[in-house]
């Protein structure tokens, strides 16, 4: 069988698109077509259209919405790599900034002049996120000189804001109720985290009292990632994130280490100086370092940045006005806050960039979708 689909590149992460008219409604179903179509048994993803890591793993089902206000739904699937499994709890803003292309692209939502808007839900955790796509002259563009840390390569300059990102989960953004504690993982003596669920739900270690810096390099960090898994499994149950007797997962609660601005070089060979940046972060994707900074954990970053006492705050010296700039390895990524009420963001905005790569047709070894070649 053949399945249409689009593949595009959002910031720093490429994502199979898909029509949700042409694949499965039920979710088993679909997860069997995405499980072999991306050739997700293998931990290469070899005889599949997967990319074999985290940021390169990914697929969104896209929809007209029937909600009001909202102009597409996509549903978002982080395939696993050599697991044959796929996790659905989460959101990729990365993703969305490829859906938002996607969507002026394929008529989905008309242009409306130099910019379009695009007002998108993510039917996973019912998230609602806006892309201003860049339509100069009314024109949908293919190419663009936009650029974000992680790739020289250039793309159409999408605008993504993510709107009530501290209310757009079933969590309150301060799961325990604090806005910093000790969290002991296993023997060792307790790290200091800050627990929160803006974007996504997001544990982050103050880098000092776990003996790091935030700012290690991509190679450096792996060595910390069974670690920070276990730091990700003693969080989980405090934020209500496990249900009795389950096993904790690998894709939330996301997890990183967050330390003082120091100079670096990015991965991409470039000097930042420790005053070009507020603070230093260091996140995991699943079970990898992410190479820059996935955008829900730059949104909880940031709304973390708002609230007395959080190591966030501690770092930057106080909550944060407006922007946040977050040392990425990949180089710095700026976020904005807007319409803060009582320290809750309503509106947090990143610069992105989106290029669509192909239309295609994947052709899928086994049974599991309603039409068969």
């Amino acid at each position: 069988m053949h399945i249409p689909a689009t593949l595009v590149r959002g910031g720093t992460s490429k994502c199979w698109l898909f029509n949700q008219v042409e694949v499965p409604a039920d979710r088993g179903d679909l997860e069997r077509l995405l499980v072999a179509a991306y050739g997700a048994t293998d931990p290469v993803e070899l005889d599949g259209v997967g990319g074999a890591t985290p940021t390169t793993s990914k697929a969104a089902v896209i929809s007209a919405s029937p909600q009001p206000g909202i102009d597409v739904d996509y549903l978002f699937a982080q395939v696993g790599i050599g697991t044959g499994s796929v996790e659905w709890t989460s959101n990729c803003g990365n993703c969305a900034t490829g859906v938002a292309l996607y969507a002026v692209t394929k008529g989905l939502v008309p242009v409306t002049g130099d910019q379009t808007r695009v007002v998108m839900r993510n039917t996973n955790t019912g998230a609602v996120l806006e892309g201003i796509v860049d339509t100069l002259g009314g024109v949908v563009r293919h190419f663009g000189s936009q650029t974000v840390p992680g790739t020289r390569a250039g793309g159409v300059a999408v605008g993504l804001t993510f709107r009530d990102p501290a209310n757009d989960t079933d969590r309150l953004l301060l799961p325990t109720g604090r806005a910093a504690q000790d969290l002991r993982v296993g023997a060792a003596e307790p790290v200091r985290v800050s627990m929160v669920a803006a974007g996504a739900p997001v544990v982050l270690v103050d880098a000092a009292s776990a003996g790091r810096t935030g700012a290690e390099s991509l190679e450096q960090f792996s060595a910390d990632v069974p670690w920070l898994r276990t730091v990700r499994h003693a969080a989980a149950p405090l934020m209500g994130l496990l249900q009795p007797g389950e096993e904790p997962g690998d894709a939330v609660p996301k997890v990183g280490l967050v330390g003082p601005p120091v100079p670096y070089t990015t991965t991409l060979g470039e000097p930042v100086g420790a005053e070009d940046y507020d603070v230093a972060v260091r996140m995991l994707s699943m079970n990898a370092p992410h190479p820059a900074i996935g955008l829900t954990s730059a949104v909880a970053v940031a709304a973390a940045g708002l609230l007395e006492g959080s190591v966030v705050s501690r770092i930057t010296g106080g909550p944060r006005d407006e922007w946040l700039r977050l040392g990425t390895p990949a180089g710095v990524v700026a976020v904005r806050c807007t319409d803060v009420r009582d320290g809750l963001p309503h509106r947090v905005t990143v610069q992105r960039a989106a290029r669509l790569l192909a239309d295609a047709r994947i052709y899928v070894p086994q049974a599991g979708h309603p039409q068969a070649a």
